[in-house]
């Protein structure tokens, strides 16, 4: 089905660029392209210096391309906000589970960051990539006794997400050395997010029960190996409105009071991340600082009124820094025509690279990256490559008219697109490149067809049969 839309027929492409108002900084949470993002005199787009296309003919297709500078924006602000709202000491996490790799770690503890990782996996990335484990937090509602014990080796804080964790850690610390630790706790608090991805409500699956606190307190207490440092929440991803944050940061701190009756010196608070982003227009996130500036404000006039001194107040943003650092640039090439009812047309890539169409239903933007200025003259559903009839990465996009060979850019992938991809279909998992004026680096090799049998085991009564 073919439709013109003639307000989009003028620059269709550069609505979608960073554009600075009023002298105010960029939040990178609130474009949909990196802050580099521009226009060269080809008409193609150029993201950190570099073409588009350019890249695409140098490393190939499906393609993650990382903008240096906007990650880096994302942890300053975020770092500096604190710094600017808090009058205690405050440390900024990047949660790494949005995408974990050496090379965006590394980034992030450059910038002062510290690192928030889910597996031994993730734990073992971010000491790679040279992040101290004092700035190492270890979540999880299942760790294994192998990563616990890979974390207090490597005097990682591990927070404990329930009695299971917490009596086996009193099984494998010592008083010698205690084991420094925080507890997860459940605060009751609801947003409107995907039903996935709500994780403060009382039907979680993480946390300790609110109504258990005093007995979890009590029993913390009298655990010499044991160093409680600090309470920990976390309400859920891609959440816009501020006032469950704020409810958060005041429930938050009266568990600090319940926690001095019994005895604990309780002096860091997390209150976890879920800034959402922008990931089309109709979305309005709030910028970092407006996210960051009334939690500092709750935590601080809380504490005044209770007459407790200000803990070091933690935050662990993952999708907020990294989302829209990120694009993802594939190569069109069949188109299906339905008379009626959907046109088609089909890239290089889909659900192994970007499974979250199919997993959350979410929705995407998409601009031709040789084609910026051209007249939007189609809509069309891009169809990802896989066996599956599911494989769709945008529904009625509207686009310039397509060809094969053209370059389709995705915006906003950088969080849970690489980190949540797989080898469905025995594709290979895209390269990854990292740009910055105007010079490309890979940080993630494009996988190979011998890769995807490294791990194949063939029994010698099968060969040659």
């Amino acid at each position: 089905m073919v439709s013109t839309h003639p307000a989009e027929v003028q620059n269709f492409g550069s609505k979608y660029l960073p554009q600075i108002k009023n002298n105010i900084e960029i939040s990178p949470n609130q474009e949909l392209l990196p802050l580099t993002a521009k226009i060269n005199n080809q008409d193609y787009l150029e993201i950190g210096g570099c073409d588009v296309q350019n890249l695409v003919e140098q490393f190939g297709s499906p393609l993650y391309i990382l903008d240096e500078t906007t990650l880096r924006a994302a942890c300053r602000q975020y770092r500096d906000s604190f710094k600017r709202y808090y009058q205690g000491k405050s440390q900024v996490l990047y949660a790494s589970k949005a995408w974990s790799c050496l090379a965006v770690c590394a980034i992030a503890h450059q910038e002062g960051l510290g690192i928030d990782v889910v597996s031994g996996g993730e734990l073992h990335t971010a000491l790679t990539a040279g992040v101290s484990p004092t700035k190492i937090y270890f979540h999880g509602n299942n760790k294994s006794r192998e990563e616990l014990n890979l974390a207090i080796e490597a005097h990682a804080t591990i927070v404990v997400d329930n009695w299971h964790e917490l009596k086996t850690l009193v099984e494998m610390g010592s008083p010698t050395q205690p084991i420094r630790i925080m507890l997860r706790l459940t605060p009751g608090i609801e947003c409107h997010t995907h039903e996935y991805i709500r994780t403060g409500h009382l039907d979680s699956k993480f946390g300790f029960d609110p109504n258990q606190l005093d007995e979890v307190f009590a029993f913390v207490s009298q655990q010499d190996c044991l160093n409680c440092i600090g309470v920990h929440a976390h309400i859920g991803s891609q959440i816009f409105e501020r006032q469950p944050h704020r409810d958060l940061a005041s429930v938050m701190v009266q568990w600090l009071t319940q926690a001095t009756s019994h005895g604990l010196n309780i002096t860091e608070l997390n209150v976890g991340g879920g800034l959402g982003v922008k990931y089309i227009e109709s979305d309005d996130p709030p910028s970092i600082e407006e996210w960051v500036k009334p939690i500092c404000e709750v935590i601080q006039n809380a504490c005044a009124e209770l007459n407790l001194p200000l803990p070091k107040l933690l935050s662990e943003p993952g999708r907020s820094l990294v989302a829209t650092s990120c694009i993802t640039a594939y190569t069109v090439g069949s188109s299906k025509e339905i008379p009626g009812i959907r046109n088609y047309i089909a890239v290089d890539g889909g659900m192994s690279d970007n499974p979250r169409p199919i997993t959350y239903q979410s929705v995407y933007r998409a601009v031709i990256a040789n084609k910026m200025s051209a007249p939007c003259t189609e809509t069309v559903t891009v169809a990802g490559k896989h066996c599956e009839s599911g494989d769709i990465v945008i529904k009625n996009a509207q686009l310039p008219k397509t060809e094969s060979g053209d370059i389709l850019v995705v915006m906003a992938t950088g969080a849970y697109n690489c980190s949540m991809a797989s080898n469905y279909n025995r594709l290979p998992r895209p390269a990854a490149v990292l740009v910055a004026d105007g010079e490309a680096n890979v940080i993630l090799r494009r996988e190979t067809y011998q890769d995807l049998l490294r791990q194949d085991c063939l029994p010698e009564r099968l060969k040659n049969s």
